[in-house]
């Protein structure tokens, strides 16, 4: 794996370590990893307190009231886990429609589902940790109690939801969100100190049960109380039936290369899609614009059709198998051309997200992400316990013949996705970028830049990104070479140069020398990124 001596560099350097090594996207939350770590724990107790850490440090992003997804590297086998909770069972289009609603809503008690999270540090903790799960909570809780002042990236976004949110947010459903996050009628600032005592009990309270006080006890009893007050549709008994699901990963081999991806209801194997359909395309050459055209159309295809047809894998139009297949991938690729295309659903064949790396000296790695959706979610929280909901009821469609269509229990296409490399059956680590939709895009420029060009993880998270939006229009980033620019837009592309910085996700890398063991880490530049090691 020459990537891992490879000489180029950027703003930063990549991290090494031996013993362990955890990469995130808040320093504290890396720190409380490694210190469970230190403790006797191993990568996957560290990815539990890191995770946990998350919801307290990183509230615009995540929160206890999220889904969660894993892939687990443990005995020379990869698990994967998909901890992403269904919509109420109660709940359907009539419903929605009957409420005066044309689509699904963003914010509010309807497009609220069963939240992932606790279970899946519950059953990470069961089957791979080494500490109870009342260990690993420990540092997430003192966070909580104590506070700890917020760093530049989060301190902006929680601006920018509050200024938002002060003007939406009129209702009574919302007034808790205020009391927990805006507590003195505005955004704490950067550099103040913002603490959570509720959140910190309802964490205590998950450690000591294995999480079953969310999903069957007194927080479940909260959480159902304040939904049928606001005319919500989720639970108790909603909460009380979820259960993390053990799934099989999903994978390509890409120029020798194994890239791993959690099968649907997640959206991971766009990115495998993708790889497939470029893998059949030109040679890639360094800062290419030809390069960079076939990247880009291959990923539009990937996407149009991503989007058409993920949902539940027994209610997909075609199988997973097929859109992975030579086939499919031979099929998109005769369609590029030289110039931009706007791509069309392909023909069917007859018949706001955090992301976290770890890993140990005993070769145990795991990438796992875990999200609110939309930032904060759907901007309900119940009172008094830091419990932040999600809102990936968003993304059901109401027509009946969509694929993803609403129904009571079940799960959504859902756009968080943990990534993972091996080859020659031995792992390479974990990655992962976070950000929406930007993710399987993120994948795919991260697995490309490090195998294609061999960079290094640092480097390969710092190249210049780029984002299909939609049609032809592509977004870049400021960095991102003109003359690029210029020769793209001659082949109709439609390129915005995104002048705030916008939205490239937000990634974290971690390889292994096979042969010495040595870890590898990088670290996102683009918010307030930490490799942590031991």
């Amino acid at each position: 794996m020459d990537f891992l001596k490879s000489p180029f560099e950027s703003k930063r350097y990549t991290t090494f370590s031996k013993k362990g090594m955890v990469a995130t996207s808040q320093p504290l939350a890396a720190q409380a990893g490694i210190e469970i770590m230190q403790n006797g724990g191993n990568a996957i107790d560290a990815a539990i307190a890191t995770a946990a850490a998350l919801t307290v440090v990183e509230p615009t992003s995540n929160g206890i009231g999220g889904d969660a997804f894993a892939l687990v590297w443990v005995k020379d086998k990869l698990h994967g886990l998909n901890s992403s909770g269904p919509a109420p069972e109660s709940i359907s289009p009539k419903a929605v429609k009957d409420l005066g609603f044309e689509k699904m809503p963003v914010h509010g008690v309807v497009p609220v589902t069963v939240p992932g999270a606790p279970a899946a540090w519950a059953e990470l903790s069961r089957r791979f940790g080494k500490l109870p799960l009342a260990e690993t909570l420990k540092p997430a809780i003192r966070y909580a109690e104590e506070g700890y002042p917020l760093t530049p990236i989060l301190g902006k976004f929680w601006a920018s939801a509050f200024a938002k949110f002060k003007e939406s947010f009129t209702t009574d459903e919302f007034n808790a969100w205020f009391d927990t996050f805006a507590p003195d009628g505005r955004a704490p600032e950067i550099g103040e100190i913002w603490r959570s005592k509720g959140h910190a009990a309802t964490l205590k309270a998950i450690g000591e049960t294995n999480a079953e006080a969310f999903y069957d006890g007194s927080i479940a009893e909260k959480i159902e109380s304040f939904m049928k007050e606001h005319s919500g549709f989720l639970t108790k008994r909603d909460l009380a039936s979820f259960k993390p699901e053990w799934v099989e990963p999903i994978s390509t081999t890409y120029r020798g290369y194994d890239v791993w991806e959690i099968p649907p209801n997640g959206q991971g194997m766009i990115a495998l899609m993708a790889l497939n359909i470029f893998k059949e395309l030109n040679p890639p050459s360094w800062q290419s614009a030809d390069t960079y055209h076939d990247q880009i159309e291959a990923m539009k295809a990937a996407f149009t059709d991503g989007k058409k047809f993920i949902t539940e894998p027994d209610e997909m139009p075609v199988s997973v198998e097929h859109l992975l297949s030579e086939e499919y991938a031979q099929k998109r690729a005769e369609n590029i051309r030289e110039t931009a295309s706007a791509p069309e659903p392909y023909e069917l064949p007859k018949g706001g997200t955090v992301y976290l790396a770890a890993a140990d000296e005993e070769g145990n790695m795991i990438s796992y992400i875990q999200s609110n959706y939309m930032g904060f979610g759907s901007g309900v929280v119940i009172p008094g316990t830091g419990i932040s909901l999600q809102n990936r009821g968003a993304d059901f469609s109401l027509e009946e013949n969509h694929p993803n269509v609403l129904a009571g229990g079940k799960r959504t296409y859902h756009t968080i996705i943990p990534g993972f490399l091996t080859k020659d059956g031995e792992a390479v680590g974990p990655f992962g970028v976070m950000g929406g939709y930007m993710q399987p895009q993120g994948h795919f420029q991260v697995v490309t830049n490090t195998v294609d060009y061999l960079l290094n993880p640092q480097a390969a998270l710092d190249m210049p990104r780029w984002q299909w939006l939609e049609g032809k229009r592509i977004l870049v980033e400021p960095a991102f070479p003109n003359y690029l620019v210029q020769e793209l837009l001659r082949k109709g592309h439609t390129i915005e140069v995104a002048i705030d910085g916008g939205s490239f996700g937000r990634g974290q890398i971690i390889w292994r020398d096979p042969k010495s063991g040595v870890l590898s880490g990088g670290t996102e530049s683009r918010t307030d990124g930490s490799v942590a090691v031991w």
